[in-house]
């Protein structure tokens, strides 16, 4: 029985993870970051990787300490009718709602927008060959860390590296002489902590996981502590580049305010970054690179989201159809554009992520407390309650956003939630004590 990736197989498999998670997000949020946090760069850096990459990789390592084989079994430790409705709204936010739409519009904004206009019929045209392509990748899953990992992502790394090291090398100003957006001016750590949720990558490492391991299970190693111990080391390996990607884009972005005005998005400030470097090549460059990362994640995000869906609600069968379905969906989502994807994304991921963090840290420390289910159902609640009210107040709801600041801790730094879920830990703690002394 094989006990170990070779080290080959384990660059592979980090590389394939990588791929999946360093998409639309990935380059657009941290570069715009940077813009904005200017001297207080470091600070927020620090908040957007705790949650950019801190929890990604402690999502994929829950996977490896629990050996749950995917994210329903490692939500129904809440209840099997939670764990429905939890994997359900995860894939369905990573997905064809919000995440896959984000990576085509993303490349046309970025790579195709500047060259042909923002014409309608240019997008539609884009994202359906876009799609095409992710469905012909995705239709044959055994092969994703031959693609992603082998393939498009080392093709990736060598665009954006060439980006990041040119712009280094030659930057268009000094970071500390760049005065902070208001947002950053104080509380910089906790404004980068909640940029970290715009990536997505600690909800997709509950959506990832399952794959890592069935590509581990599938170069041989079977034994499910070795299969941990080979999901956590190709975790942090892909985790670790990915921090020093985030930083050098940071970089980048607050480096260009020498010569540019903050952008709109971090899509138009790749694009102005680009141009400046490499001239007119720079767009196709450009175009070349951020089609690259949308394309490998687009093809995760189906293959890990239609395995998720056939095996939930058709019994592991017809997975090639829920392919077609979500593709054709996430291409009509596309074609809203861009600032709008990315707006009415933000109240979900309020939502959402409290309920994925208290979900990672109770299945890693679970050990402590049996994983006993009343521990589960208290926290999760508490934290439910809670997200609720920032769910509200990114939706612009003033009434809630009011309620949440006079009963919730720490409402205005986006973690009104902290305090319940400890609340809750106490409570289930408690009455899991009284169960065992009676």
């Amino acid at each position: 029985m094989k006990k170990n990736l070779s080290v080959i197989e384990t660059i592979s498999v980090a590389s394939m993870l990588f791929g999946m998670f360093f998409g639309a997000g990935n380059l657009i949020f941290p570069v715009h970051m940077g813009q904005l946090a200017g001297s207080s760069l470091l600070p927020a850096f620090i908040g957007f990787a705790v949650t950019g990459v801190g929890l990604p990789l402690l999502g994929i390592a829950a996977f490896g300490i629990t050996r749950s084989d995917g994210l329903r079994e490692l939500a129904s430790r809440v209840s099997d009718k939670y764990a429905v409705f939890f994997t359900t709204l995860l894939y369905l936010t990573i997905g064809p709602f919000f995440a896959i739409p984000r990576c085509a519009t993303t490349s046309f904004t970025i790579g195709l927008e500047p060259l042909l206009g923002t014409s309608k019929l240019w997008l539609a045209a884009f994202s359906l060959v876009f799609f095409a392509l992710v469905l012909f990748f995705s239709l044959k899953p055994s092969g994703i860390l031959t693609w992603i990992g082998k393939i498009i992502n080392p093709l990736f790394l060598v665009f954006i590296c060439a980006l990041i090291i040119t712009a280094l090398l030659s930057p268009m100003g000094a970071v500390t002489s760049v005065t902070p957006d208001e947002g950053y001016q104080q509380g910089a750590f906790f404004t980068g902590f909640l940029e970290g949720y715009n990536t997505m990558d600690a909800i997709a490492s509950l959506a990832f996981g399952i794959v890592v391991i069935n590509v581990i299970r599938g170069l041989g190693v079977t034994d499910s502590v070795d299969v941990t111990r080979s999901t956590i080391r190709a975790g942090i390996f892909s985790c670790l580049f990915m921090g020093l990607i985030y930083l050098g884009t940071c970089m980048v972005g607050a480096q260009s305010r020498g010569l540019f005005e903050t952008s709109a998005n971090g899509g138009i400030a790749l694009a102005q970054i680009s141009g400046h470097y490499f001239g007119s090549v720079g767009q196709i460059f450009l175009a070349v690179m951020v089609t690259l990362a949308c394309l490998k994640t687009s093809i995760g995000l189906v293959t890990s989201l239609c395995q998720a869906f056939a095996g939930m609600f058709s019994g592991g069968k017809h997975y090639s159809r829920w392919a077609v379905g979500f593709v054709i969906f996430s291409f009509l989502v596309a074609n809203l554009g861009l600032t709008s994807i990315i707006s009415y994304a933000v109240p979900f991921l309020m939502f959402i992520y409290p309920l994925v963090i208290t979900l990672i840290f109770l299945s890693i420390f679970g050990n402590l407390f049996g994983h006993d289910c009343t521990v589960y159902v208290w926290v999760t609640a508490f934290t439910f309650a809670a997200a609720l009210f920032d769910f509200f107040n990114a939706m612009g709801v003033t009434a809630a956003a009011g309620i949440g600041r006079r009963i919730l801790p720490f409402f205005d730094l986006g973690l009104g939630w902290v305090v319940p879920a400890f609340i809750g830990l106490v409570i289930g703690l408690v009455l899991r004590k009284r169960h065992s002394a009676q």
